[in-house]
């Protein structure tokens, strides 16, 4: 059963005013009831009646007329005439003061009504510029890093309290998640060294002509281990420096990296037999040169590597919707839709044929995807229809002027 359409949800701001709106009328138009209701009242009790006769007189006429005089009957009916006309008139006049009074208090509650709701809508806004801050501030920190803060300055009340408790937990993770990515650089350098010794030692046996081919062919494989295990700890290097905010920020033409990432894997290309095409116009971003490269080689590392014999990969550059973006599309087997995700989380690969690849660690999308977020950008994952995936990033364009080389020394 398909889920009901709802409504689009008003905003907080607008909901604010709609109340004060609200209020405001149902108190004008009891404030204006109970103001008709008291002046109906006072018109009944206070006011005269205007040509109204004399009582005194009157009663003298009904005598006369009670001993049968006819000229007192005739003035009797003239005065009852007299009498029934001024109750007319005056009826009349305090239904035109009353319907006037009605129409001008009606009137004057909807133009003020309508200034409440107009001023309701401009100190909502006030009163929820705070908030805004806060949601901004979050939202720049969901997709950049923890290292921005609110800072709120104003009274110490409730969005104050607010504003600072979400600042004293941004500084909690902030050192959770340095803590971490320390751990990560550290460990991999204490292990770089005892791997750098096991290589050497292996390297040397490999070399001695005194060593049996058992204790070569043994050593050939504990050397290919040793490698990726090299490989590995380069990869968790990379990914916990890719996770920080980039230090240094400069214009970087996307062209001259996707090059300089191409002349690293033009060799691995031709022995695998697929053919790369480049299309790269102009696109500038701000970030890091290196990781910004480390980010394309790992994105056409990995088009290479999971493609077929004769395969293609397509590398595209450019602008698009105030956005540079970088995109690496290629061919090879079908890539099932529900596992793209997974393929940017550590140590996972697609389960029907990367699980048992020797040339990698599974982090290299993991490394993309790090890189990308540290410069505020986003990651697209497409499979193909006919095998393969579309794999597009996208970054903030560059305000300064780029860079001649992108290249680092």
């Amino acid at each position: 059963m398909r889920a009901l359409g709802r409504a689009p949800a008003l905003s907080l701001r607008t909901r604010l005013t709609l109340v004060y709106g609200s209020l405001f009328l149902m108190t004008s138009a009891l404030l204006v009831a109970v103001t008709y209701v008291l002046t109906v009242r006072t018109m009944d009790q206070g006011l005269t009646r205007s040509g109204d006769v004399d009582p005194e007189a009157f009663s003298r006429l009904q005598r006369l007329a009670a001993e049968g005089g006819l000229a007192s009957q005739d003035g009797i009916a003239q005065l009852m005439a007299l009498r029934e006309d001024a109750d007319r008139r005056l009826a009349q006049q305090k239904r035109d003061v009353l319907e006037q009074l009605l129409q001008s208090s009606v009137l004057l509650m909807l133009v003020v009504g309508v200034l409440a709701v107009v001023i309701g809508y401009v100190v909502a806004g006030r009163m929820l510029r705070p908030l805004h801050r806060v949601t901004a501030t979050a939202r720049r920190l969901s997709e950049s890093t923890l290292h921005q803060r609110i800072a709120l300055d104003g009274p110490q009340d409730e969005i104050k309290d607010l504003a600072d408790t979400f600042d004293r937990m941004l500084d909690r993770l902030d050192r959770a998640f340095d803590g971490q990515r320390r751990f990560v650089a550290n460990a991999s350098h204490e292990l770089r060294t005892p791997l750098t010794i096991n290589r050497t030692v292996l390297e040397v046996a490999l070399a001695s002509r005194k060593n049996p081919p058992e204790t070569k062919a043994l050593a050939d494989v504990l050397l290919g281990n040793t490698a990726r295990h090299e490989r590995l700890i380069d990869g968790l290097l990379t990914l916990a420096r890719s996770e920080r905010e980039p230090g240094t920020r400069v214009a970087t033409p996307l062209p001259d990296v996707v090059r300089s990432a191409l002349d690293q894997l033009d060799d691995r290309a031709v022995d695998a037999e697929v053919d790369v095409e480049a299309r790269l116009a102009p696109a500038a971003v701000s970030g890091d040169p290196v990781l910004l490269e480390r980010c394309a080689v790992n994105l056409l590392e990995n088009a290479l590597k999971y493609n077929v014999r004769d395969g293609r990969v397509w590398v595209r550059t450019g602008v698009r919707d105030g956005e540079a973006f970088l995109q690496v599309v290629n061919t090879g087997r079908p890539v099932p839709s529900y596992e793209v995700g997974s393929l940017f989380e550590p140590f996972r690969r697609l389960r029907a044929d990367r699980t048992g690849s020797r040339d990698g660690a599974g982090l290299g999308l993991s490394i993309v995807r790090a890189v990308v977020n540290a410069h505020g950008g986003a990651i697209d994952a497409v499979p193909r229809p006919d095998g393969g995936l579309s794999i597009t990033v996208r970054l903030p364009v560059s305000v300064e002027p780029a860079i001649d080389a992108a290249r680092p020394a």
